[in-house]
């Protein structure tokens, strides 16, 4: 059957689909695990095969009204008993599904030094800590993992036994990979290679939540609001203004946003569309009106995934089964040579089905993701000092934008990137930074406006000890050799 036999036949094509899942299932010997992922894997793809040609309507987008998106200076400053009173509804819920293979490392990203020796997770658990001994609290922490991270995880959490947090976790689905000439599963046995199967978006976080059994168990111990956010966010802290906030105006569901600059161009954004708050992602924008969602003049916020949302309000929805329409984004990569598809929700996505949802528009402290080393190289300067587990931007630095910086290939792995520091450089009036080719840079460096180092194919650059950057454009060949 080939592919457009299967799109004129859609029951046919889902039966054909399902057949394949069952033949999947018959394969593996813990059939329950399994049995449990079929009715979500086949929901997604049916919904797929009956909304791919449904494109959003872009006359009827509208920029979010002034009451939906809430400046964070309008908040209440929340007290110390109102801490400890919220704090003991609040959960804390980090995305830990993803690896570190894109820097170059093995194992869940979360366990990559970031700052001072520690780990996105040791940051986490300690801002956790810190908050329990502050407000007399037991906010407890929620990894939702992967696959892929789900075991090492497990491992990893063993160190903070003697910490007062209290950590659980649960796996999020695991979703086979679709080819797509065929539309079919790439798996053909469920032991097969993880290649061929995907975590699917972190949109999965509330169904995975419930099929756990750790949103009932919440529920009972009296917990009311959870607090997701992905683990390398690191300006994502527990912030009680947020949560007083919700609490007070009844609010189901909070997404932070905050302002547009040119490396956001792309991130996802809360608009109006059909008198509800939508979240926008650039994969479902017309290919036509792709630079308009660039501009950072119409699309002036962006999501910066955390997310602020009422446990009730969750499980209302999933039982009233509503959070089944949110939008499936597509994402086409090639495996082994194949080329593929996987189908992903994001979680802000949801954002339209719970009542009185709105946005906060926070400063830009709270968006701080490290996604490539030269996030990396950014948190690791001067620029930030740690303070119970959070990072804090120096005083010193004059304006609170971080600055915009690029490392080449050269530095795309993390050992590769240590290799060639040896002291990170002074930062603090740095505006721009552009690093290409082969090129180290020796201890009390610093750097400030722009910078520009290009060494070209064969060429090679060391920026000696102590040099003072500003406003500069280097180039060619620069050799220090020891003697």
């Amino acid at each position: 059957m080939n592919l457009s036999q299967l799109m004129t036949d859609q029951a046919a094509t889902e039966k054909h689909f399902n057949v394949k899942l069952q033949d999947i299932l018959a394969t593996t010997t813990n059939k329950e695990e399994f049995e449990r992922e079929i009715p979500g894997i086949s929901k997604l793809y049916n919904r797929f095969l009956a909304n791919r040609k449904r494109v959003i309507d872009w006359n009827k987008i509208k920029p979010p009204p002034k009451d939906l998106v809430v400046p964070y200076s309008d908040l209440q400053q929340c007290t110390d008993a109102r801490k400890k009173e919220l704090g003991a509804k609040l959960v804390v819920l980090k995305l830990n599904g993803g690896l570190g293979t894109t820097m170059g490392c093995t194992g869940p990203k979360s366990v990559i030094e970031v700052h001072s020796g520690e780990t996105f997770l040791d940051l986490t658990v300690q801002q956790i800590k810190g908050m329990n001994e502050k407000h007399g609290t037991s906010i407890p922490l929620v990894l939702m993992n992967s696959f892929n991270t789900h075991e090492e995880t497990g491992k990893i959490i063993q160190k903070y036994s003697q910490s007062n947090v209290e950590i659980m976790t649960f796996n999020q689905s695991r979703h086979p990979r679709i080819l797509k000439d065929n539309l079919m599963p790439l798996p053909t046995k469920f032991s097969a290679n993880d290649t061929e199967w995907y975590p699917p978006g972190h949109g999965d976080v509330y169904q995975s939540l419930a099929n756990s059994g750790l949103l009932q168990q919440l529920l009972a111990q009296g917990r009311e609001y959870v607090f997701i956010s992905n683990i390398d966010n690191l300006g994502a802290t527990v912030d009680f203004n947020i949560l007083n906030m919700m609490d007070e105006k009844k609010a189901e569901y909070i997404m932070e946003v905050t302002d547009k600059t040119r490396a956001d161009v792309k991130g996802g954004t809360l608009i109006e569309y059909e008198g509800k708050a939508k979240l926008l992602e650039i994969a479902q924008v017309p290919s036509s009106k792709v630079e308009e969602f660039k501009s950072i003049k119409k699309f002036k916020i962006f999501n910066t995934n955390n997310l602020w949302l009422n446990l009730k309000a969750i499980d209302r929805t999933l039982k009233e089964d509503l959070l089944a329409d949110m939008d499936i984004i597509i994402n086409p990569k090639a495996v082994d040579g194949k080329n593929i598809i996987q189908l992903e929700i994001a979680a802000g996505s949801a954002i339209q089905y719970f009542q009185n949802a709105r946005g906060v528009n926070v400063p830009r402290s709270r968006f701080l993701p490290v996604k490539s080393t030269s996030d990396l190289f950014v948190v690791q300067s001067s620029l930030y000092s740690m303070s119970q587990g959070e990072l804090v931007m120096n005083p010193a630095r004059a304006f609170p934008t971080v600055p915009l910086v690029k490392l080449g290939d050269n530095f795309k792995k993390v050992s590769d990137y240590m290799s060639r520091f040896k002291g990170i450089p002074d930062i603090l009036e740095l505006d721009q930074l552009t690093v290409s080719g082969d090129v180290t840079f020796g201890a009390g460096v610093v750097l400030r406006g722009t910078v520009i180092i290009v060494a070209n194919h064969g060429s090679r650059i060391d920026i000696p000890e102590g040099s003072i950057l500003e406003n500069k454009v280097v180039s060619g060949n620069l050799r220090i050799l020891d003697h």
